[in-house]
Parts: C-alpha cells; sequence; structure tokens
C-alpha cells in the first residue's frame, strides 16, 4: 500500500498544473496533474503535501485543505495507492523549475481539456461539490473502468 498527497494550488480562476515529461519510466509520463508524492515515514498528509510542493515549486502553501481522500486499487504495480487530496489557495514563494515537469496556471476551466488521467477529470468534479468526499477509482491497464464517490456533510 502507498500513501501520497496531491493537491491543486490555486491563483484566481487557475490551478498550478505540473505537465510530467522529464521523468523516465513515469507512471504519469505525459500527464498534467496535481502537485505532490508519497509520504515519509512518520509524515502527516498536511505535512507531507507542503514538503512535495516545496520540492516540486519552490511555493510554501500556507493551511492546505482536504477536500478528500481517494483509493487506487492495484494502480501500479499491483499495489493499492491512498491519496490525500488538497487544495490552497495561500502560498508564498517563487516557482521554480521542477525535475518532475513542467508547471504551468491554467485557466480552471480549461483544466479539463489537458491531458489528464481519466479519473482526474472525476475528482476535480467532486472537488466542486464542496463537500469532503471518500472515491475509488479503479484502472485496468491505464484505462478506467469502475468508480465510486461517497460525500460527506
Amino acid at each position: 500500500m502507498k500513501l501520497s498527497t496531491i493537491c491543486y494550488i490555486e491563483q484566481g480562476d487557475q490551478y498550478l498544473m505540473l505537465h510530467r515529461i522529464k521523468k523516465e519510466n513515469d507512471v504519469h509520463h505525459g500527464k498534467w496533474i496535481g502537485l505532490g508524492g508519497k509520504m515519509e515515514t512518520g509524515e502527516t498528509p498536511e505535512e507531507c503535501i507542503i514538503r512535495e510542493v516545496k520540492e516540486e515549486s519552490g511555493l510554501t502553501i500556507h493551511a492546505p485543505v482536504l477536500k478528500g481522500i481517494l483509493t487506487f486499487p492495484k494502480f501500479k504495480d499491483d499495489e493499492d495507492w491512498y491519496v490525500f487530496l488538497f487544495t490552497a489557495n495561500r502560498f508564498t514563494g517563487k516557482i521554480i523549475e521542477s525535475a518532475e515537469g513542467v508547471l504551468q496556471w491554467v485557466d480552471k476551466k480549461e483544466v479539463l481539456n489537458l491531458d489528464l488521467w481519466e479519473g482526474d477529470r472525476l475528482f476535480l468534479q467532486w472537488m466542486e461539490e464542496n463537500k469532503f468526499f471518500s472515491g475509488k477509482i479503479i484502472y485496468e491497464k491505464g484505462c478506467l473502468i469502475k468508480s465510486k464517490v461517497n460525500f460527506y456533510e
């Protein structure tokens, strides 16, 4: 089981997106995703996302908001991935060049037109409900085959 985080940093009507094109053998190669990564031993999800965003972008996010938890059964190497999904609209610092890919501010209304994982299209819409959620997204050979979500008041 892998524990990880992802964050969609907001600035006005835009998200900071990462186009994953720099790493070899990257499961996300060619996709546009939010920032984040795997949790380290002893980290809370909040500590992880703050660290990962800083490493990948140079920005320090403040008061990230947990929007939901995502389950990706057997996503990579037959391992389940559990992802804590955050947004953040308060940050300091300047964007640096990322070793992961190219960072770009993208209008929220244009994000769904990017080359995203199909499941990302779902949870980006779930985030708009402004309710905490738990979602399951199942892929087989990189193709979305099933999803479900529960919203909580």
